[in-house]
C-alpha cells in the first residue's frame, strides 16, 4: 500500500512539477495549450448529438471546431444558424464557454483559486499580472505604472469575478421587458436576456432568436443596454478595477486607464460621423431611417464594430468606405485585458505619441505628464506587425480558395482576428478547409499577437557586447 501511494503521489508530483516548470518558464505557452485544451474538449461536446437539435447525426468536425473556437476566442462567426442549430445542451455549452473565454482561462483560474484558498500565492499572482498585462509575458513582472501592480491582482481578480457577474445579471434583467412585450413567454424571455446579456458583456455576438435583432431593430431601450454591455466589456477590467476603487478621483488615473478611455471615446464619436457621413443615403442601410434613427444606428455601429459583433443591418449592404472603415475599427479593437479583440486602443493611442514625439523633435513619448518608456512602442510596433501579418495571411489564403471578393474577405478575416463577429456572409459560405484557416485566425487573434510571438520565440538570451551603430535612411 505504501509503494502504491507512494508512487501515486510520485506520479501526480512528476505533472505538477511539469505543469509548475511550464508556467514558471512561459506563461504564454501555457495560455496556449489552456485554450486549445478548451477548444479541444469544447469541440467534443459540441459534436455529440444531445447538441444538436433535432434527431439525428452531431454536428460536422469542421463546424463543430470553428463554433468552439469562435465560442472559447469570443468572436461570434458563424457557420451555422445558431438559432435553430443547437440543443439547449449545445446552447448551455455555448452560454458556459463564452463567459470562460471572455474572462480569460488564467484570470478564471486564479479566481477560482483565491476562492479555494482565500489567498493568492506569488505564482498565481504573476499568471494573473501576464493575463492583465501583456508586457509582462514579455518581459516579465514590471512595476509601470501604466498597468495593474503585482499587489493590486488580488484585487482586480475580485473585481473581475464581481463585475462580471454584475453587469451581466444587471444588463439582462433591464432586458428582459423588451422580449416581454415582443411576444416571448416568460421562460424565452429571461434566457434570450441572459444570452444576449452574456454575448455583449463579451463582446461575442452570437443571437439565440430567429432573425437575430432584426425583431428588435425599433426597441431603442434593448439596444441602448446591448451598446452599454458591449462598451463595458471592452474597456477592459483593469479600467473597470480603478474607476471602482476612484471614479471620483481622476488624478489618481494610470495612464493606461485615462490612454484607454481617451481613445475609446476619441474613436466612438469619429466612427460614428463616419458612418452617419457615408451611410445617410444608403437606402440599403440608414437610407430608409429618419434623422433621429440614423444618428443612432451610427453610434451602435460604431460600437459594434470595436467588437461587439451585432448588428441591425446587413453587412454586405454597406458602402466599400463604410467596410474600410469598418475594418480599421474592427482591427484597433478594444482595451487591453479586456473581452474585445483587436491590437487594442492603447496600442494605438502609443504609436499615436510616438509619432506627434518624433515630429516635435522630444527625446520620449509623453502623456498626461508621465513619460511612456521606449520599449512599449517596440512592443507596439511588434502587435501593429504580427497582427497585419496575420490578416495579409489569411486573406490572400482565403481569397484564393473561395475566389470571393476581396473587400468581403477582408472584412470577415478581419473580424476574425479581432474576434469582432461581424460578417457579410462569406463566413457562412466557407468550405471546409476555409473553415479551418479562419478558426486559426480566430484563435491566433485571441491569444493575442504578443503572446503567440513569445511562445514561438525561442527564450531570451543576455548579451554580453553591443555591435558597431549604423543608422539606415527610413522613409
Amino acid at each position: 500500500m505504501r509503494r502504491r501511494g507512494t508512487a501515486r503521489r510520485s506520479w501526480l508530483g512528476g505533472v505538477r512539477d511539469a505543469i509548475d516548470g511550464l508556467v514558471k518558464s512561459s506563461p504564454s505557452r501555457f495560455a496556449i495549450l489552456i485554450f486549445l485544451a478548451l477548444v479541444m474538449v469544447t469541440t467534443l461536446l459540441l459534436s455529440l448529438p444531445i447538441a444538436r437539435a433535432g434527431e439525428g447525426e452531431g454536428t460536422p468536425l469542421a463546424d463543430a471546431l470553428f463554433t468552439a473556437v469562435s465560442v472559447i476566442c469570443v468572436t461570434g462567426l458563424t457557420t451555422v444558424d445558431m438559432a435553430t442549430h443547437w440543443s439547449p445542451f449545445g446552447n448551455a455549452v455555448i452560454y458556459i464557454g463564452v463567459n470562460i473565454g471572455g474572462i480569460g482561462v488564467l484570470t478564471l483560474a486564479s479566481i477560482l483559486g483565491l476562492v479555494i484558498s482565500r489567498r493568492l500565492g506569488l505564482r498565481a499572482r504573476l499568471i494573473a499580472a501576464s493575463d492583465t498585462n501583456p508586457s509582462r509575458i514579455h518581459q516579465g513582472p514590471v512595476s509601470e505604472s501604466q498597468a495593474i501592480r503585482l499587489g493590486e491582482v488580488g484585487g482586480l481578480l475580485v473585481t473581475v469575478a464581481i463585475s462580471a457577474l454584475v453587469i451581466e445579471l444587471t444588463i439582462a434583467l433591464a432586458m428582459i421587458p423588451s422580449f416581454l412585450s415582443d411576444g416571448y413567454d416568460a421562460w424565452t424571455s429571461t434566457w434570450y436576456s441572459f444570452y444576449y446579456s452574456a454575448m455583449g458583456f463579451t463582446n461575442t455576438g452570437f443571437s439565440p432568436n430567429p432573425g437575430g435583432l432584426e425583431p428588435l431593430q425599433d426597441d431603442f431601450w434593448f439596444l441602448s443596454l446591448l451598446m452599454l454591455s458591449v462598451f463595458l466589456g471592452s474597456l477592459g477590467f483593469p479600467v473597470i478595477y480603478t474607476l471602482a476603487r476612484a471614479w471620483r478621483k481622476p488624478r489618481k488615473w494610470s495612464v493606461h486607464v485615462k490612454l484607454t478611455l481617451a481613445t475609446t471615446v476619441i474613436l466612438f464619436v469619429l466612427g460614428a460621423l463616419a458612418f452617419l457621413a457615408l451611410e445617410y443615403n444608403n437606402p440599403k442601410t440608414y437610407g430608409r431611417f429618419d434623422a433621429g434613427t440614423t444618428v443612432f444606428e451610427s453610434f451602435f455601429m460604431s460600437a459594434m464594430t470595436r467588437s461587439g459583433g451585432f448588428a441591425t443591418i446587413d453587412m454586405a449592404d454597406l458602402n466599400g468606405s463604410s467596410l474600410l472603415v469598418s475594418d480599421m475599427l474592427m482591427f484597433v479593437g478594444g482595451g487591453s485585458a479586456s473581452t474585445a479583440g483587436g491590437i487594442k486602443v492603447t496600442t494605438l493611442a502609443v504609436l499615436f505619441l510616438a509619432a506627434f514625439a518624433e515630429a516635435r523633435g522630444a527625446p520620449a513619448m509623453e502623456a498626461f505628464g508621465r513619460r511612456i518608456p521606449r520599449d512599449i512602442l517596440r512592443l507596439a510596433v511588434s502587435v501593429v506587425l504580427w497582427g497585419a501579418t496575420i490578416v495579409a495571411v489569411s486573406t490572400i489564403i482565403l481569397a484564393q480558395i473561395t475566389r470571393a471578393q476581396l473587400d468581403y474577405v477582408l472584412f470577415d478575416v478581419i473580424s476574425a482576428f479581432a474576434t469582432c463577429g461581424l460578417s457579410t456572409g462569406f463566413t457562412f459560405d466557407l468550405p471546409p478547409e476555409g473553415k479551418y484557416v479562419m478558426a486559426a485566425t480566430m484563435f491566433m487573434g485571441r491569444v493575442g499577437t504578443v503572446t503567440l510571438a513569445a511562445a514561438l520565440a525561442a527564450s531570451q538570451r543576455r548579451q554580453l557586447f553591443k555591435r558597431p551603430e549604423e543608422r539606415p535612411i527610413v522613409g
